[in-house]
């Protein structure tokens, strides 16, 4: 009996869910990535030794990726920030759109449902920098247009956070 085993995947246990601790853990990296063992499990209310192991067990199942420097845009010369649609022929994860991954000033890139195939975060030093990125999107084969929408202010901007909203606030709506 000839059993093809190439695309099995070893059956491992599923990753175990997170709980209040291991969220409280992510929590507390995503505020501050330098802050010790000791520091992290005074906030979460564990030992350091404890710590270190949901920390360890966090990053072999792959919830924590890694922890990484967040950059002032404007302080580091790019202060102009956009959110740029792109229609194109066909889905938006081809080759020729996974290309834009080389250009630093593509933040992110996001394939979607919708009227548009790809949503990218792109952050440049000015509108002419921005004009010249969105200028190698149309050398780009079955790329028939963009939409861009440039940032005014920034509200709130950081990356996933493991809480979880339990109860959400009550927001008043305004009276007439």
């Amino acid at each position: 009996m000839n059993i093809e085993t190439e695309d099995n995947q070893l059956t491992a246990r599923p990753p175990r869910p997170l709980d209040s601790f291991d969220r409280k853990i992510l929590g507390a990296l995503s505020e501050n990535g330098r802050a010790t063992y000791a520091e992290i499990g005074e906030i979460v209310g564990l030992s350091a030794p404890a710590v270190f192991e949901r920390v360890k067990r966090l990053r072999s199942s792959g919830t924590l990726t890694g922890i990484s420097a967040r950059i002032d845009g404007p302080s580091s010369g790019k202060d102009f920030l956009a959110f740029v649609h792109v229609d194109a022929d066909g889905w938006g994860k081809s080759e020729r759109m996974l290309t834009l991954r080389r250009f630093p000033e593509v933040e992110e890139m996001h394939s979607v449902a919708g009227d548009t195939c790809v949503i990218m975060k792109v952050r440049t030093a000015n509108a002419h920098a921005l004009e010249q990125l969105l200028s190698q999107l149309y050398v780009l084969p079955g790329v028939r247009g963009t939409k861009s929408f440039i940032v005014l202010s920034t509200y709130l901007e950081r990356g996933v956070h493991a809480d979880i909203t339990t109860e959400w606030p009550t927001v008043p709506l305004p009276t007439s």
